[in-house]
């Protein structure tokens, strides 16, 4: 099979993660663009990077010959343009989570790639993770008999900048953060969410607050099944990066996620020490290269991609009814969460 041509969309920190995966680790798919409009970002990648085609402006590099696909990595406020005129111009589309800040411009995004008829693909890359899926699989097949709950933590290594962090630019901690948790509720519980509840600090770094952003947020969950759930996000992880997530069953439990690096553990007088994995890229760097492929196999053969647009928005969907809770400080039916 010939590699498919991808073009990457935004060269800011998922952007530039994909970007180097495609030009370097995916046999199935070849890097033929980028484009972004700062010129400093667009410089340095082509100093390091040969070949591929340089654009400031989206536009451009949708009109690249031979362009079968793009990833949209641009920031989230600016997904719903991308993809909708990505779709207007008969691109595959990969598409960093969240999909947009809004349902409602999440469903124009949809109307627009089911109205051109192309692939799209939104980058929930847990799936594709060795860990997760193994997990999945033992839960699908009753190893822990049926759930009764399931936590998930998420904690970031250190601080973002106060400009992402913005809730207008990325969503805030919760939408940036946590729908990977809530994505992973939905996949492993295999039922959707029915009300939030939220609550939220700014503790170890209150300067978020002067972008109204927190850094650390909690959100109980009840599923429509009567599962409970519970979420932790947090940019408090000053040792490093930190996932787990615990699944509790009628015959047994299940946990997944760790914070070493490599498999080696150190026992001396002084101790037990283990290394810690620094940040997401190394600890998920399989699994982005994966959910690449993933893709580029959807573009080639027709399949339908594993984390669906319904998937994207019902993630969204929790996430934004967290959001609501935390300022309204009640809880929040999904029900009510239209928009």
């Amino acid at each position: 099979m010939s590699p498919v041509n991808i073009g990457v969309i935004g060269l800011g920190r998922m952007g530039t993660v994909y970007a180097y995966h495609a030009a370097r680790q995916i046999e199935s798919a070849r890097l033929v663009a980028v484009a972004d409009p700062r010129q400093d970002v667009t410089d340095e990648f082509a100093s390091k990077v040969s070949g591929v085609a340089v654009y400031a402006d989206y536009h451009d590099l949708l009109k690249h010959s031979d362009l079968h696909g793009v990833i949209v990595a641009s920031p989230t406020h600016t997904h719903r343009d991308v993809v909708i005129a990505a779709a207007d111009a008969g691109k595959a589309i990969f598409c960093e989570k969240p999909t947009a800040l809004t349902l409602s411009a999440t469903d124009e995004m949809i109307a627009a790639v089911e109205r051109a008829g192309v692939l799209f693909q939104v980058g929930f890359m847990r799936r594709f993770d060795d860990g997760y899926a193994e997990a999945k699989r033992q839960l699908d097949a009753g190893l822990i008999g049926a759930p009764v709950a399931i936590r998930s933590i998420g904690r970031d290594a250190g601080r973002t900048s106060l400009e992402f962090a913005n809730p207008a630019v990325s969503g805030g901690l919760i939408l940036d953060m946590g729908i990977h948790d809530f994505d992973l509720l939905r996949w492993y519980m295999g039922a959707e969410v029915e009300r939030v509840y939220t609550e939220v600090a700014s503790l170890v770094y209150p300067e978020l607050q002067t972008v109204n952003d927190v850094d650390y947020a909690m959100i109980n969950l009840r599923f429509e099944t009567g599962i409970l759930g519970n979420v932790e996000v947090s940019r408090d992880a000053v040792y490093g990066y930190d996932i787990q997530t615990e699944i509790i069953g009628s015959q047994g439990t299940l946990k997944v996620g760790y914070l070493q690096h490599t498999p080696v553990l150190i026992t001396t007088q002084a101790g037990v020490a283990h290394d810690i994995v620094p940040h997401f890229p190394q600890r998920f760097g399989p699994a982005y290269t994966r959910q690449i492929e993933h893709f580029a196999d959807c573009l080639v053969t027709g399949k339908s991609p594993n984390v669906t647009p319904k998937d994207a928005r019902a993630a969204l969907q929790i996430g934004v009814a967290a959001t609501r809770s935390q300022h309204e400080g009640q809880v929040i039916y999904l029900r009510d969460v239209k928009a």
